[in-house]
């Protein structure tokens, strides 16, 4: 059996067209790590490019099959939890089809869970917990999560429980909610992977993202927004996914002007494509060997290196 290939980069990087021309030379089908793709009817904004999973092959056209886009209602709140249970069940299906699995996406959060078997459950917020835990410091917080611990008998998940109140808040919550809710974890491995990494320089970079953004206004991205709400959808849950959903809402309920949208907007995913390679660096440092390939290189060059890599 082949092990998986994970494809990640920032956004506007070209990692979606790539996963798809390897997985037509080497048989795989692809397995999206998008954090909003999840999202049915999210389309434009969420750049799912359905039309990338087609490409003639051979002289033939052929359609690669994806998974974990379009699985669950807008509005509804998708589970880093849920990801990994969704993601092993894909990945299971695939090779044991005996499918080679291409994991593709710039969700370096989600990548990073599967590909080390984080051991997660599904605990909701408690809103008289978070209230309780309101104005203590950061370091009361990582003394109250050490204790809780302990007691629990847990390791630390890592450094970053505690490198904000907001991130031990929840750390603090899951162990209480464990504690009193003891239930047997659903045990997801670590998967091995080749990891490839697209590499784009920043300037480059820099002028996509603002020529896909003009092209996905163009292609109806505003209208795109406008059907959610006229679903029902509330203004503050479409916001809450960020991005092209937040400034596009803010901008049709009549907060911002479209001048001031285009400008907002078009800086937040500047600034996310930028955190998105920080995230990467730090996936590096923290074990996790990526091989780098140029963008810039022809299609064929960078199937090429990543067949050799294998």
């Amino acid at each position: 059996m082949q092990k998986m290939i994970t494809i990640l980069g920032p956004t506007a990087s070209g990692k979606t067209p790539l996963a798809v021309a390897v997985a037509a030379r080497i048989g795989g089908e692809i397995i999206s790590a998008d954090s909003r793709q999840v999202y049915r009817r999210m389309d434009i904004g969420t750049g799912k490019d359905l039309a990338d999973y087609t490409i003639t092959y051979n002289r033939e056209p052929l359609t690669i099959p994806y998974h974990l886009i379009d699985i669950c209602e807008p509005g509804t709140k998708y589970s880093l939890f849920q990801y990994q249970r969704d993601f092993f069940d894909a990945y299971q299906d695939i090779i044991g089809r005996g499918k080679t699995p291409i994991l593709c996406g710039g969700t370096g959060l989600y990548i990073e869970a599967v590909l080390k078997g984080y051991q997660l459950s599904p605990v909701p917020q408690d809103p008289e917990l978070r209230a309780c835990l309101e104005g203590k410091s950061l370091a009361e917080l990582a003394k109250m999560l050490v204790e809780l611990k302990a007691k629990n008998g847990s390791a630390m998940h890592n450094t970053t429980d505690v490198d904000s109140c907001q991130r031990a808040i929840r750390a603090i919550e899951i162990e209480t909610y464990n504690a009193a809710h003891p239930m047997p974890k659903r045990e997801l491995p670590p998967v091995d992977s080749l990891v490839i990494g697209v590499n784009i320089d920043r300037d480059l970079r820099r002028e996509k993202i603002t020529r896909r953004l003009q092209a996905r206004l163009n292609e109806g991205m505003v209208d795109e927004v406008r059907g959610l709400l006229a679903e029902g959808i509330p203004a503050e849950d479409l916001i809450y996914y960020g991005l092209e959903y937040k400034y596009l809402t803010e901008y049709v309920i009549g907060r911002l002007s479209y001048d001031e949208m285009f400008r907002r907007l078009e800086i937040a995913i500047h600034q996310f494509a930028k955190r998105q390679m920080t995230w990467f660096r730090g996936m590096e440092r923290r074990g996790i060997t990526i091989h780098w390939i140029d963008a810039t290189l022809p299609m064929e060059g960078k199937v090429a290196e990543i067949v050799e890599f294998r």
